[in-house]
């Protein structure tokens, strides 16, 4: 029993450690500053933004009662602990029972704890997700699509927002490209695993022959940057192109000149948004989608320098894929830079993501 007591200690201060790294006392602060803000009457006046700061401040109650919890059950196992020991002839089934829940405890905190491998400057932010169809034709398309749906779910999981800022439906099924805005704390955290080139082994539907084909699919993420960022566009750099809204949408969508192409001229970096109805309101948003893009841009560039310097090989983005998912003529998802892997292929696909994301997030941190 007394070995039980000083792990249950050992892991309350192990708890107490994690929530300073994580700044959960700047969390209550935030949390209590923003309580304020949406108490004011002109709070719901901009939709828009009432709902991100609701979902902001939800979010960061969430963490901050996660951590909570955990503490008192650990305290609350302790006093038992320490109950029991006080008796002169301690019930085994109890003190058994009393070390089980102890393992449940610590299985508990590493499942949050490695919320300290977010070390990077966004990742608390909000991301913003682009699926392009790579090659394999009508497979790559349909491929597009199947991985949209799997993001979508895991962002189900995690109770986060999702929003759709662009679309565009394949030829025959599928989609050539499509751009979603997901809101949520440590999205960006999570999802910058996933950038990068996914490839499909599977007996196509698409064949007659049911023969077997490899597709491709690229995944960018990149983070919503705060209004505050510093991140200068020059207009003479920007082409501004507008259009008729296509694929599914509202009457006033597909009727008017809504949609917006923003074109980075020293870049040749292409953003189009026609999620809204309004020109003016598709333009801030391409042009925020801009500015993160060219964050990513620039923060790519210096890795890659650093890289150099290090003597680092550097591959080629799109030559190499990040994960592999094969459907025949076995069950595999593998990622190849954790060599993490699973079976369950249908439990991925259905947005089971966060062993992946967990494993990158070690992986990054041993490669550093």
């Amino acid at each position: 029993m007394e070995n039980l007591i000083k792990n249950l200690q050992d892991l309350r201060a192990r708890v107490n450690a994690t929530m300073d790294i994580l700044k959960i006392q700047n969390l209550r602060t935030q949390s209590l500053e923003m309580e304020t803000i949406m108490q004011s009457k002109d709070f719901w006046r901009d939709q828009k933004n009432a709902q991100a700061v609701s979902q902001k401040a939800s979010d960061i109650r969430q963490e901050i009662t996660t951590w909570d919890n955990l503490l008192k059950k650990i305290s609350d196992l302790r006093d038992l602990a320490l109950a029991v020991q006080a008796e002169k002839n301690p019930n085994t089934d109890l003190v058994a029972e009393l070390r089980a829940r102890f393992k449940e405890l610590t299985t508990e905190f590493k499942k949050s704890e490695f919320l300290v491998l977010f070390n990077g400057k966004h990742d608390a932010n909000n991301a913003i997700l682009t699926i392009h169809a790579g090659a394999g034709g009508v497979d790559a398309q349909d491929w597009a699509q199947i991985l949209e749906r799997m993001y979508l779910r895991f962002c189900e999981h995690k109770n986060w927002q999702t929003e759709v800022l662009e679309r565009v439906m394949g030829n025959e099924a599928g989609l050539k490209s499509m751009m979603i805005k997901i809101s949520g704390r440590w999205a960006y955290g999570f999802l910058k695993s996933e950038a990068g080139v996914h490839r499909l082994v599977r007996i196509s539907p698409f064949d007659a022959e049911k023969m077997r084909h490899t597709s491709f699919a690229l995944v960018e993420v990149i983070p919503e940057l705060p209004e505050t960022e510093d991140i200068d566009i020059k207009e003479d750099d920007l082409k501004i192109d507008v259009f008729r809204s296509s694929g599914p949408g509202g009457q006033g969508v597909n009727t008017t000149d809504s949609a917006v192409r923003v074109t980075h001229l020293p870049t040749k970096i292409v953003i189009i948004c026609q999620n809204e109805r309004s020109q003016s309101q598709n333009k801030e948003s391409a042009i925020k989608i801009l500015k993160a893009k060219l964050f990513q841009l620039a923060e790519t560039q210096r890795q890659a320098e650093e890289a150099k310097l290090r003597g680092e090989a550097l591959p080629a983005e799109w030559g190499n894929q990040i994960r592999s998912y094969v459907m025949q003529p076995y069950k595999m998802v593998k990622d190849h830079r954790t060599n993490f892997e699973t079976q369950n292929i249908d439990a991925v696909l259905d947005g089971y993501l966060s062993d992946f994301m967990e494993a990158y997030l070690s992986w990054r941190v041993s490669v550093k």
